[in-house]
């Protein structure tokens, strides 16, 4: 099979393997990891050292602690290297999946909008008009997780159809939400977001400009002109998204180029949606989106980034930005799920 058949999805990495004669495993990943781990023995080696040494203990010991640790960090070093090396310059070029630009015309340019909410009664209604007021939006589902305050009437109000999701989690509204967007037959593209006007929708002709070109177009925040001053986004969340996602990118290398794994917003064909729902797991909960890209990206979907502006949210924030060590846990989560299993229990 030539390379340019191999740009639509594959249904595992087994698939993809055979298709390609490149090993899925990824190497890059893990040679990343490997001088992560050497700089890590290097650090928490010397601390020990520097103790045992100030207690007055036999030198020689304290040097067969030193070389056993630098022998350890170099060997990890090379061994990342290595890895490193086999999979930019020797399987990348077989990675890449096909020689031109992924094309896939959109027939059908109309959206439908999907707006997560949680008690967001102050800003529901002016995210629904907004989204409303784009001539490509067809409509707008706004699917509430059990909001305890008036979200669902404002909505309502606004012109929006609502949808209630009485499983709690950020996993499960975001699951049903998808779910709604697959089942409208008069739009072939979905709109994901969220109701708490951190996104508006001047960024709709971006979306729809990347769309041809990938099966979801996913919504970066890291472009420091595009976003307020006021966000819930500190520098820790900042910088820690960017680090998970090069750790995605690491993982699929070839595949595209990942900035943010914690965004909401993003736009994507029905089609692509309808291969993966079957393979997302909603009991995940504040790492969805992180899961989100990593199963498409497995499943051999085509993902784009596009740089979107980020405004302040109106009301008090629910999600993983509530702090920084809140933040911390959804970031360590998704760094096992990227790494190790999305597996939640």
């Amino acid at each position: 099979m030539s390379e340019a058949t191999i740009t639509g999805p594959a249904e595992s990495k087994r698939e993809y393997q055979r298709l390609t004669g490149v090993p899925s495993q990824p190497l890059l990943l893990y040679g990343v990891l490997l001088i992560l781990l050497a700089v890590f023995l290097y650090f928490a080696g010397v601390l020990p050292l520097l103790i045992l040494g100030a207690m007055g203990k036999d030198k020689v010991l304290l040097w067969q602690l030193s070389m056993a640790n630098q022998i350890a960090g170099g060997v990890a070093v090379w061994a990342g290297a290595v890895l490193c090396a086999i999979d930019c310059f020797v399987l990348l070029p077989r990675k890449r999946t096909g020689n031109e630009p992924y094309l896939k015309p959109v027939h059908n340019p109309h959206l439908t909008v999907l707006l997560t909410a949680y008690n967001d009664e102050l800003s529901i209604g002016e995210s629904v008009r907004d989204f409303l007021g784009h001539s490509l939006v067809r409509r707008v589902i706004v699917v509430d997780n059990n909001s305890r305050d008036r979200t669902s009437e404002v909505a309502i109000a606004a012109g929006a159809e609502v949808v209630l999701e009485r499983n709690q989690g950020y996993g499960k509204c975001v699951y049903s939400a998808l779910t709604e967007g697959v089942s409208r037959t008069d739009t072939e593209l979905t709109l994901l977001c969220e109701g708490d006007m951190t996104f508006r929708t001047s960024d709709i002709d971006k979306f729809t400009a990347y769309i041809p070109h990938a099966d979801i177009v996913n919504g970066t925040r890291i472009v420091e002109q595009l976003r307020s001053r006021r966000t819930q986004l500190t520098t820790f969340m900042y910088y820690g998204n960017f680090f998970v996602g090069k750790l995605l990118e690491a993982k699929h290398i070839g595949r595209g180029t990942f900035t943010d794994v914690g965004t909401t917003y993003k736009l994507c064909r029905n089609s692509s949606l309808r291969r993966l729902l079957p393979r997302l797991d909603s009991d995940i909960n504040l790492e969805f989106n992180a899961h989100f890209l990593d199963t498409a990206l497995t499943a051999g979907e085509v993902i784009v980034e596009c740089p979107i502006t980020f405004h302040g949210r109106l009301g008090a924030s629910k999600g993983g930005n509530t702090n920084n060590a809140r933040a911390l846990n959804v970031g360590l989560r998704m760094i096992k799920g990227i790494l190790i299993s999305w597996k939640h229990r």
